[in-house]
């Protein structure tokens, strides 16, 4: 009999949709075309490319012009900041991020400060939204560039990305955001939202790996982060992952449809399991603004854990969930999300990410809290800090 299993770690990647995956096949089995050909098989081709970017520009408020396709975000948000950066060095040198931006965004600034870029790192509040005071302090003559995600991938935080826009809007400042994960999950048109440039991801919105996108607003100029042909207007070389910029497109606008409706499925379901969560289990707190989050995240810490071990747990009785601890990509660091909101070591390694999409359902949240409880008792009782803690409140 096949495992069943229940997803709940859909910040990390989605389930593609059924009808996403019937138009990569027929793009596979009927229009392999190289659409740079001149015979009219690739020609046909490059018009399913160029009616896949007006597709996704009309649902995300822009032109089609303004959008290039890339392998990804972490690929559109190295472009964004190394190919700004390393443009406008002659007019500054000079850029703001915050600190608790996705590694493609960390990184990339941190190669541009080995290229002798200046780079501040704004902090956040302990509710994980950004500290806007220490951030208008940040700006100076020479900043170029500032990159603010959106929402934050691990505890969920929407960030005031409109209000940044409208605090620079006279300073000649260029801003970008990493929107992974707040495209899909909300309508957004990026008019008004402001930004110069925004990153987004397939995979984040039932679509494929391997596709994403760079809006760059008309008129901005940045370099290229490639070299190769003359694909994407000659700013991202490379033959076109056909069937991927297809599927992109298809998933947000089948993403969107009743958007508000799944958005109130998917807040019920959270609050549900945070209301749970913080009623059934002792010594957990969650992490993040309540209110200023994206619908489909929870993330908690629990005391006197390790958060590897409770995944492992979960991963026992099917349950696909994340943590806050990097252990089990080999660092024994816990997340400098979770960290720069203030939780001291012990408290950010025992943390666990729920991210819940349209597909899951109150079954599946029930089961979780059914054994959640357990799991996080049975490791606590092998836990010499929760005896001593017990032993100390003389329980």
């Amino acid at each position: 009999m096949e495992e069943k299993i229940v997803y709940f770690d859909n910040a990390a990647t989605t389930k593609i949709h059924d009808v996403v995956i019937n138009e990569m096949i027929n793009i596979y089995k009927n229009e392999y075309g190289n659409p740079s050909s001149v015979y009219d098989f690739g020609n046909r081709v490059k018009t399913i490319i160029e009616k896949s970017r007006k597709s996704l520009a009309n649902n995300l408020g822009v032109q089609a012009k303004e959008i290039y396709f890339t392998s990804g975000a972490t690929e559109a948000d190295s472009w964004a900041i190394l190919g700004t950066a390393r443009k406008l060095k002659k007019k500054g040198k000079h850029i703001i991020t915050s600190t608790i931006e996705h590694h493609a965004v960390l990184h990339s600034v941190e190669q541009l400060e080995k290229e002798g870029f200046d780079v501040t790192y704004v902090p956040v509040r302990a509710d994980g939204i950004l500290d806007f005071e220490e951030f208008k302090k940040a700006i100076r003559d020479d900043t170029i560039l500032i990159s603010i995600m959106a929402v934050n991938n691990e505890i969920g935080t929407i960030q005031p990305i409109k209000e940044i826009v409208e605090y620079v809007k006279d300073k000649d400042i260029l801003v970008h955001t990493d929107a992974v994960q707040l495209i899909g999950k909300i309508k957004v048109d990026i008019k008004d939202l402001g930004v110069d440039m925004l990153s987004l991801s397939g995979h984040k919105i039932h679509g494929p790996k391997g596709v994403g996108a760079l809006y760059i607003r008309k008129g901005i100029k940045i370099e290229n982060l490639i070299f190769g042909g003359g694909q994407e207007k000659k700013k991202r070389p490379g033959t076109e992952n056909v069937a991927g910029i297809v599927a992109l497109a298809k998933a947000l606008e089948i993403t969107l449809d009743n958007v508000v409706e799944k958005e109130i499925k998917i807040l019920e379901l959270r609050e549900y399991l945070i209301d749970n969560v913080l009623k059934k289990i002792p010594y957990v707190r969650l992490n993040g603004s309540r209110q200023n989050r994206i619908p489909g995240n929870a993330n908690f810490s629990f005391s006197f854990i390790e958060g590897e071990s409770m995944l492992l747990a979960l991963d026992m009785y099917g349950i696909c969930a994340s943590s806050g601890s990097a252990c089990t990509s080999g660092s024994l660091d816990p997340s400098h999300v979770l960290l720069g909101i203030g939780l001291p070591h012990e408290i950010a390694h025992g943390s666990l990410r729920v991210s819940i999409s349209e597909y899951n359902s109150k079954d599946e949240i029930d089961f979780l809290l059914d054994v959640l409880p357990g799991i996080i008792e049975k490791l606590r009782n092998m836990s010499p800090l929760y005896e001593d803690f017990l032993k100390n409140k003389g329980v």
